[in-house]
């Protein structure tokens, strides 16, 4: 169940007292079937899967959650199509044009009529908070769902005031001054890909994958002015990832030397092996925050911010 994508949030000290009624929260938005008439339902399901009624899954100051979502699929080329039939009757039949307004009458009545009929799309994200660090970390680089993420959030809790980071360092800057001067903070490395622009409107976009980022060729597009919008580094031998200018967390990977601490032989069920990957992934991005929050000044936020 490791994440593979991280956006984060920050969230104050005084909310961290609020999360003990989360649980009860959840209960109350808890996903329901999407109805014949409904584009879509949201709400939370259980971590453990569908059948678990659990809704929250917690390790000490993490707690893990699920947010679920019923999609009915709706292509614009069908419902066009419907329209276009529609339409060409209407003409047929009674010999004159459809206006505007009443395409747009039938445009409702297809969508009406075909919306029971159409297929539900299923889908899944994992999120959890941390108490104590103030961290609430969604499985997604999509800003988005992110943000659907914290809405579903406050839903539960009434009030639930986490925002994006805001860092004192501008990770555009000291990202591309790390890859220029080579000089990265302990504990960091250099990946094998980047993405570099052109800081003008329209500007040049170069993407490395799989490439010595100290090579020349890298250092000459530096050199004409593009700076680093995406660069991947290594973490303490432990953990690779791909850093964006937006801090966020892309193509998330645990090195073998963590996850040889999984002892998978001897775990004896899908809920044992969450816990234990749960508890192992959390311990360790807890460091990874630590050193973000060091190198690009993440203040949490107070009560008034």
């Amino acid at each position: 169940m490791f994440f593979r994508n991280l956006s984060l949030f920050r969230f104050p000290e005084s909310t961290s007292k609020s999360l003990d009624k989360l649980d009860q929260g959840l209960d109350s938005q808890r996903l329901r079937e999407c109805g014949p008439m409904e584009l879509e339902t949201r709400g939370f399901v259980s971590p453990f899967g569908r059948d678990s009624e659990e809704l929250m899954h917690q390790i000490g100051a993490f707690s893990l959650l699920s947010i679920g979502a019923e999609q009915r699929l709706l292509p614009s080329v069908v419902v066009n199509e419907a329209l276009a039939e529609k339409v060409a009757k209407v003409a047929e039949k009674e010999g004159r044009r459809v206006g505007g307004k009443e395409r747009k009458r039938l445009k409702e009545e297809v969508i009406s009529e075909l919306l029971p009929r159409a297929f539900i799309r299923p889908s899944r994200l994992s999120a959890y908070l941390d108490a104590e660090g103030g961290w609430f970390v969604v499985d997604s680089a999509s800003r988005k769902a992110a943000e659907d993420a914290v809405s579903q959030v406050r839903e539960a809790l009434g009030r639930f005031p986490a925002t994006p980071m805001a860092p004192e360092e501008s990770p555009r800057a000291l990202m591309t001054d790390w890859l220029i001067s080579g000089k990265l903070p302990a504990g960091l490395v250099l990946g094998d890909e980047c993405e570099l622009r052109d800081p003008a409107e329209a500007g040049a976009v170069v993407r490395c994958r799989r490439q010595d980022l100290e090579s020349d060729e890298v250092r000459e597009h530096l050199k004409s002015g593009k700076q680093v919008f995406q660069l991947g580094l290594e973490f303490d031998e432990r953990i690779s990832f791909v850093l964006g200018e937006d801090l966020a967390v892309r193509k998330l990977r645990f090195l073998d030397v963590v996850l040889d601490q999984l002892d998978r032989d001897n775990i004896e069920s899908a809920r044992a092996e969450l816990d234990a990957s749960f508890a192992l992934m959390t311990l360790e991005l807890k460091t990874l925050f630590e050193r973000l929050e060091e190198w690009f000044g993440l203040p949490r936020p107070g009560d008034r911010d």
